[in-house]
């Protein structure tokens, strides 16, 4: 059962409207589903709001590098939301649906490109060690440099704060009714 739902526009305060307006006519047209829980905190609402606005569309990572990321956050969180959101993106950004597959099932892809490979070693790396190691380090900065690396680094924290948050709240994914998630 959704935990925290759609709050009714007619129940926003002031900052709840103002937040999410802010959402609504920025890139994403919508006040989505990640940010359903947190209007209950509007101010760490817009805040993660514009995090996330520009790891999305403005990081040093090309959308294939970002969206695959973010497939890996969401399936290391078992985030059904952010998958269904992100899974088709990634597509048409270009990562294999063989890849998308492998992430789906738990296991690592193969034949990735060089860059790919490197973005899900250092993302694995992230989720499962709490770090990563000199090898994976020195490969993503010699793909991506250093403001890549650290944009692909705030990728996966913010999809891993946005999937606490839609986990814990019991988030269904969108079209589900919540006791089909």
């Amino acid at each position: 059962m959704d935990r925290l739902p759609p709050l009714p526009e007619a129940c926003w305060n002031e900052a709840q409207r103002g937040y999410a307006r802010e959402i609504i006519d920025g890139p994403r047209g919508a006040l989505l589903s990640p940010f359903v829980p947190l209007m209950r905190s509007p101010e760490l609402m817009a805040h993660a709001s514009r995090m996330g606005e520009y790891l999305r569309y403005r990081s040093a990572l090309p959308p294939r590098l970002s969206e695959l990321a973010i497939l890996v956050t969401a399936h290391q969180w078992g985030q059904a939301v952010e998958w269904a959101i992100h899974a088709p993106i990634a597509a048409r950004a270009g990562v294999a649906d063989s890849t998308i597959q492998a992430i789906a099932a738990g296991i690592s892809p193969e034949g990735l490109p060089a860059d790919e490979a490197s973005v899900y070693a250092l993302s694995m790396e992230l989720h499962q060690q709490h770090g990563v190691s000199d090898p994976t380090w020195q490969a993503a900065i010699g793909l991506l440099g250093e403001r890549g690396v650290v944009d692909l680094i705030g990728i996966n924290g913010y999809y891993t704060f946005l999937s606490m948050v839609m986990n814990a709240a019991r988030t269904p994914v969108p079209g589900m009714k919540a006791t089909e998630s």
